[in-house]
């Protein structure tokens, strides 16, 4: 009996299909990965599981319950209750069928006279100190204790109450999304264990001895004083109502669920979202998530509040001018008002004039439809994704020399990497699920190298302290990567095998030389990175010795004027020593928002079809024209900074932008402003009034993941089900709403479920030519590529060779940025996020996520807090040499002195008012990571914030009055 689907047992016709039940179910104990089995016979059932398996699990996997209070099968057996105990024959006692492996020829009673006269013992214990409040408890009957005491029969308790009890315990309330209720706690340890084992933050202690013994968060602090990062994993293993969601305390427990993809990070965790009626009450991770496998992190588990918020567009709005108010109108109003401005533009201005962004929160097939909507209906390609300003670098990096755009690995290949190089990403706070399995796996053994401006939290893992820190400066990845390979090279470390079999040997052998030059040695590059020469000799070979060695880089990488040169680099690291193929290594990008990898996948490009398929390729083009029904250009359009340029210059007159608010996400802010501002018809379709729809002329209401049903494509590849929780408010999902602006222009689609689109995209892009809905839902994910090649999907690229045929060697000449520190600008700021907000916190800043990071403040060394006299909450006024704005100052030694560091969820913040129009190379995604900045103390926000102020208060007051008709509202 499977106790996890396999798709391989699938294809092989072992199974019929994937069954959600088998997540439904707690077997107890985890389960062995040993390939010898075992048989034995329990309550006279005779089964064969394999080595290493519990007592406890086996017993499951042969359809018998065997109570249990403190196991829960995502954390190793602990033994504690006792209320597992069984009888072996041949052995003395009543061992714990939770900690007790099984052994050939066992045989196992479960079920007699003095087990279940042991076990009601056992509960007469925990119940004798329990509030008898069942009726009134917020789990209201969904509680393992309730249950168990019901199925040991207990029917009394021979206890009294008048003994030294915890039943006055207080209530720790302090942490918006769950309570505390120490006097209904067993002390089974679940959520301690939960805290280190699966989330790996250490937060939860049991204090104290014997009766005393109760669970403790820090040094007896309130969950919200503590290390708590509030991922939800103890509220999830609590056995009773002692951890409880508020949100069920308050409108009771679920009766319905559905299993959907967050819509959060690019981990793609799998949910239930567990439902009352219409009304979600609860996100509940999914045990079958292959990306997350039940666990969660505080966005994903409690930030779901927005998509109910006060403040979601219910309605179609249009305006003539953004200086009017809006007027609130039916679909069929604002899609005409819509289609009319477009096609005036284009007869008055030429075809060209227009454009459109696609969105990486959107589904696959809702970006699919706008690309080809501006493709067919538009008749250009003049289509960008906000994929550009953040992993553009990584899909023409990885293309150069993999010859594919997309990471090599599944998330759980970690697992079995033995160094861990972490460039440019903080896996922490940005992709929380999966570094609290990168943490596990550095908790087993594995080293961590971290290639970082700023001291990250994945260096304070513990049993991890010891991982190396590259503090480099920010803007000179490309020369500390190849001081790494140039140490692989000169002292003999590459895989030379792997290389002359799976790379091309010319450019191999260019590479070397190159590589081997003495400008590439640490002790040469050393001025130029900041870090010591013997440091990254250390990293070189403790990545080039290392069984496996995995890459895993973000943001850090590739928002740089090299971004597309670091990653090539990264590549060649990983060719050369041969970690590229199998599990445990690979070159991993980790995308920053849900669906980054699909928006890229779907031809959001301006230059790609879907697929990655050139538009200059005359057999591809043609291939999507009998598809489409429709003649294409062959010449690549606008990039989304083109576009800005075109719009102030008046050649480029409307803009469609689906879930995306540039005017805020974007660099040098004053530019995007005055390009959004030149547009004649800005068509703005997202869930709230954020800051580029405030420019907009036409506001078509969005749906959230909750409302729609589709497919997301996480950082790994996986393309997981989205699917519709609850009625979208304002009557359509985004892909209908698409569908209806290009019928409204004249272009047919007529699709009535996005499944069918899914079927188109496989019918057009070869990575995906297996991929559909049956499919997926037989199997619950799918990697591409998935084809005929590859059935059941690709879990590790480049196994045996390259789609390129050989691994290509590139030359990453280090080209110092633009950016430079002076006089003037003596400092260099570099951005990122953290934990509790999201992007530019349009979703999060809406739950009470805010209660930690409600502004984004300026993180400064001490030593140049110092020399400019300011401390803690003084305001600093940021001047860069393309704008200025103030944050207030956080004195930190987490960067070296000279470089300064903030976030960028707030849009008051301007953090983006000062990042310059740099970009990379290749690919125009900005040069985020690098500005050179003076600061000062201030007074007073800078003139953009209170620009910005006076705007934003008219904007809102004129959605406020969105029926006012011609009143200005001044």
């Amino acid at each position: 009996m499977l106790n996890h689907f396999d798709p391989k047992q699938y294809l092989a016709g072992q199974v019929n299909s994937y069954d959600p039940t088998l997540f439904d179910r707690d077997l107890g104990t985890p389960g062995s990965t040993s390939t010898t089995a075992i048989g034995l016979v329990i309550d006279g059932v005779e089964i064969s599981v394999p080595e290493g398996t519990s007592v406890m699990r086996a017993a499951a996997l042969a359809g018998i319950t065997v109570p249990k209070l403190c196991a829960t099968d995502n954390m190793e057996a602990f033994g504690s209750c006792r209320l597992c105990a069984v009888e072996i024959e041949g052995r003395r006692g009543y061992p714990a069928s939770c900690t007790t492996p099984v052994s050939e020829g066992m045989s196992v009673t479960t079920q007699n006279g003095k087990l279940a006269k042991l076990r009601r013992n056992i509960m007469e214990l925990y119940i004798s100190d329990h509030p008898l409040d069942c009726l009134t408890c917020p789990a209201n009957g969904d509680c393992e204790l309730q249950d168990m005491a019901g199925a040991v029969g207990l029917r009394e308790v021979r206890y009294g109450y008048e003994g030294a009890n915890h039943l006055d315990a207080k209530i720790d309330d302090s942490n918006p999304y769950f309570s505390f209720d120490p006097s209904k706690c067993i002390v089974c340890s679940r959520c301690v264990r939960a805290c280190g084992e699966v989330q790996g933050t250490f937060a939860l202690t049991i204090d104290g001895r014997g009766f005393g013994s109760m669970v403790s968060a820090g040094q007896n602090e309130p969950f919200m004083d503590s290390e708590c990062v509030s991922c939800g994993a103890c509220v999830q293993a609590c056995p009773t109502s002692t951890l409880m969601e508020k949100s069920v305390i308050d409108e009771g427990v679920p009766e319905h669920s559905v299993v959907t993809t967050c819509a959060y990070c690019g981990v793609g965790c799998s949910f239930e979202a567990q439902m009352k009626g219409d009304k979600l009450i609860r996100m509940v991770p999914y045990k079958g998530g292959d990306a997350n496998h039940g666990h969660s992190c505080v966005k994903g588990r409690f930030a779901f509040g927005y998509a109910t918020h006060k403040d979601r567009i219910r309605e179609p709005m249009i305006r003539d001018s953004i200086d009017q108010p809006w007027r609130a109108v039916s679909w069929e109003e604002a899609l005409s008002f819509s289609a009319k401005r477009l096609k005036d533009i284009q007869e008055k201005y030429g075809r060209d004039s227009v454009g459109g962004i696609t969105s990486s929160r959107c589904t696959n097939e809702e970006t699919y439809l706008v690309q080809k909507l501006i493709r067919a209906a538009f008749g250009n390609n003049n289509t960008d994704t906000c994929a550009r300003v953040c992993h553009s670098p990584t899909g023409y990096g990885l293309k150069t020399t993999l010859g594919e755009s997309a990471g090599t690995q599944t998330f759980d290949s970690v697992m079995k990497a033995d160094t861990i190089l972490v460039i440019g990403a903080n896996p922490t706070d940005a992709h929380p699920v999966f570094a609290s399995l990168m943490k596990r796996r550095l908790r087993e053994g594995a080293d961590l190298i971290v290639a970082d401006p700023r001291r990250i939290d994945l260096l304070k893992t513990p049993h991890a302290e010891k991982g190396l820190h590259l503090a480099l400066k920010p803007g000179t990845n490309v020369a500390l990567v190849n001081a790494l390979a140039h140490v692989v090279i000169t002292e003999g470390l590459e895989d030379e095998a792997f290389v002359a079999s799976r790379c091309g040997t010319e450019g191999y052998q260019k590479w070397r030389t190159f590589i081997q030059e003495e400008r590439h040695a640490p002790e040469a590059s050393e001025s130029e990175t900041g870090v010591p020469a013997a440091l990254v000799r250390t990293a070189a070979r403790k990545y080039a010795t290392a069984g496996n060695g995995a890459i895993y880089y973000g943001l850090g990488v590739t928002e740089h004027s090299q971004g597309s040169t670091t990653v090539m680099a990264i590549a060649n690291l990983a060719m050369a020593t041969g970690n590229i193929g199998r599990e445990g290594v690979g070159v991993n990008p980790l995308r920053g928002q849900n669906n980054v990898q699909g928006s890229c996948d779907m031809g959001s490009f301006p230059h790609e079809l879907p697929g990655y398929q050139h538009v200059a390729d005359t057999e591809v083009r043609q291939r999507f024209e009998r598809v489409w029904n429709t003649t294409l250009d062959d010449e690549p359009g606008l990039r989304i900074p083109n576009m800005f340029d075109a719009a102030v210059a008046g050649t480029f007159k409307a803009l469609y932008v689906q879930g995306e608010d540039i005017a805020q996400s974007d660099p040098n802010t004053q530019h995007v402003e005055a390009a959004l501002s030149a547009l004649d018809c800005l068509i703005v379709q997202d869930i709230f009034l954020n800051e580029t729809a405030k420019y907009a002329h036409v506001l078509l209401p969005g749906a959230t993941f909750l409302e729609k049903n589709g497919t997301f494509t996480n950082a790994e590849r996986r393309i997981n089900r989205v699917r519709r929780v609850m009625a979208p408010v304002a009557g359509m999902e985004d892909w209908e709403v698409t569908q209806a602006l290009s019928n409204a222009l004249g272009y047919p689609m007529n699709y009535s479920h996005p499944s069918e689109i899914m079927d188109e995209i496989a019918q057009l892009a070869p990575t995906f030519t297996g991929v559909n809905y049956s499919k997926l839902d037989t199997l619950g994910s799918i990697q591409w590529p998935c084809n005929d090649d590859y059935p059941i999907g690709t879990p590790t690229m480049h196994g045996v060779d390259f789609p390129i045929g050989k691994g290509n060697f590139a030359i990453t000449e280090y080209v110092a940025t633009e950016e430079r520190v002076n006089r003037r600008y003596p400092l260099l700021l570099t951005t990122g996020r953290i934990l509790s907000q999201y992007n530019v916190g349009a979703q999060t800043r809406r739950t009470a996520n805010s209660a930690w990071h409600e502004e984004d403040v300026l993180e400064i060394h001490p030593t140049d807090a110092e020399d400019r006299g300011l401390k803690d909450g003084d305001w600093l006024g940021i001047r860069s040499r393309v704008g200025h704005t103030v944050l207030r100052c956080r004195v930190s030694d987490r960067m070296a002195p000279g470089v300064v560091y903030t976030t960028f969820h707030h849009p008051g913040s301007g953090a983006n008012v000062i990042t310059t129009d740099n970009s990379d190379w290749a690919t125009n995604c900005p040069e985020y990571k690098v500005t050179a900045v003076q600061v000062e103390k201030v007074t007073q926000p800078s003139d953009w914030q209170q620009r910005f102020q006076q705007f934003d208060e008219q904007q809102q007051r004129y959605l406020d009055h969105a029926d006012a008709g011609e009143v200005a509202l001044k």
